[in-house]
């Protein structure tokens, strides 16, 4: 299988498996968010809401991109990435989905809404910190841009959640004058239609903006392990035209050859040699090929290595300039070369369709088992009051909005803080902080506190066990 030995494709499908149990547990885990609602407010039946909810988290998956997935893949050093040691990858990818796999289903036990979200992010963050710490490393770590970034969309997202859900609350009280939007459900009593499709719709919404973000994160996992076993076969996007790439690398080397190297100090210098000689090498390895299934074995991934080293070098040197001149290049053409960067970067940014539609699979069956405790949780224990259908259809809105505007920047969320913080949120407007149940609030920003900081650990720790243990 990929040109593996019988015990590197066991491993590729043990790792494959655990992937898709990580999303299949992310969808009843994650999920139970989106259909706590219509569930709560007897707008569906369980089984049917699961099953709703279900297929807009697959279609989310197949149709929102993979912008997410490629920041997933992006979080980690690229010297972790252009690594061809097999043994160096299964270390990685062991801490990554233990760590994830162990922390997600300790959250879910005890009823707590806590982000597959934070526990993937976690367990990147530490191997990339332990990356460090190897014999030899030198300034090797985490890409802190991506970091920066992500860490701030992780970390600001639960506020938006809170606030927007009380200013719509807000106006709901001053604009709707049918007032039984705002009453608690009755037991075991349907809504009338009009509220029941609202509800129904704010659901779908969050299924739908779940699946393109949370799929997304499983899909940049998967191609972190076929990249790892198997780099011959998905370093790079094979169905592209290697053409194109040559194209793309020699309108870089243009750009790059006009800037006078002698206004340049040392370092700078080396970078735009260190480019000009990885251009150079795709260059040879291309020449006359016309499919990248004629380049062989080994480099196929140098290929891959040259290009994220590339953007890398190429990308640092430009944010270094930003306050200085460059002689002999326009900003017309400055532009131009970060487009030409762009595209060359598709090469590698990229998700075989059967990846998309295994992690879809295994988000929306994952999405119809494991609801309950999450749901009883989000509709009753965060506010003293149950949950009314107003303060549902609010959060569900805006959480709905929340995520579906963070993977369209790329940037993931998490589903289950930015809708039980919008819960809060419509809880406070009704009646102050005095109407939340002190010990749920307290749980959940504890689980958000300290997913992190756990995750960063225990993935790290495993991390430098599994490279010990394989060598």
């Amino acid at each position: 299988m990929f040109g593996l030995s019988a015990e590197l494709t066991f491993l590729l499908i043990a790792c494959l498996t655990a992937a898709c149990i990580f999303e299949f547990i992310n969808g009843f885990h994650d999920t139970a968010n989106a259909v706590a609602t219509v569930i709560y407010t007897h707008s569906l039946r369980p089984g049917t809401a699961v099953v709703w909810s279900g297929f807009w988290n697959f279609l989310g998956v197949n149709v929102g991109g993979i912008a997410v997935a490629v920041g997933i893949i992006n979080l980690l050093p690229v010297e972790a990435l252009v690594d061809a040691k097999t043994a160096h990858g299964i270390s990685m990818i062991g801490a990554l989905i233990i760590t994830a796999i162990i922390w997600n289903v300790g959250t879910w036990y005890f009823g707590i809404p806590c982000s597959s979200s934070h526990t993937l992010i976690g367990s990147i963050f530490g191997v990339g910190i332990a990356y460090m710490l190897l014999p030899g490393s030198t300034s090797v770590a985490l890409n802190w841009k991506k970091v920066y970034d992500i860490g701030l969309s992780l970390l600001i997202s639960p506020f938006f959640g809170f606030f927007l859900t009380m200013l719509l609350m807000s106006i709901l009280f001053k604009t709707i004058k049918n007032k039984k939007i705002f009453k608690e459900p009755p037991a075991k009593k349907a809504p009338p239609l009009w509220i029941r499709s609202i509800l129904i719709l704010t659901c779908t919404g969050v299924s739908f903006s779940h699946g393109s973000n949370d799929g997304q994160k499983g899909v940049g996992l998967v191609m972190i392990i076929l990249i790892a076993f198997s780099p011959a076969f998905f370093a790079i996007d094979r169905k592209q035209d290697p053409k194109k790439l040559l194209a793309c690398v020699s309108q870089i080397k243009v750009s790059l050859d006009k800037i006078d190297i002698f206004e340049l100090d040392e370092k700078e210098k080396a970078v735009l040699i260190s480019i000009d000689q990885r251009i150079d090498t795709i260059t040879t390895t291309l020449f006359g090929v016309s499919s990248f299934n004629e380049v062989k074995g080994n480099k196929t991934f140098g290929i891959r290595k040259d290009i994220l080293l590339i953007a890398k070098a190429s990308t640092k040197f430009l944010d270094g300039r930003q306050n200085k001149p460059i002689s002999n290049i326009t900003q017309a053409e400055i532009s131009d070369l970060k487009s030409n960067i762009k595209q060359m970067k598709t090469f590698t940014e990229y998700a075989p369709w059967w990846v998309i539609l295994m992690i879809s699979l295994s988000l929306g069956v994952g999405t119809m088992v494991g609801w309950k405790r999450i749901v009883v949780t989000i509709g009753e224990k965060i506010g003293k009051s149950h949950l009314t259908y107003a303060q549902g259809a609010s959060a569900e809105v805006v959480a709905a909005i929340t995520i579906g505007m963070s993977s369209w920047l790329g940037l993931p969320v998490s589903t289950t803080h930015v809708l039980s913080s919008g819960v809060a949120g419509s809880m406070v407007s009704g009646g102050g902080f005095k109407n939340l149940q002190s010990k749920t609030v307290k749980n959940i920003a504890i689980a958000w506190l300290i997913t992190l900081p756990v995750t960063v650990l225990l993935s790290g720790s495993l991390f430098l066990l599994f490279r010990v243990i394989f060598g």
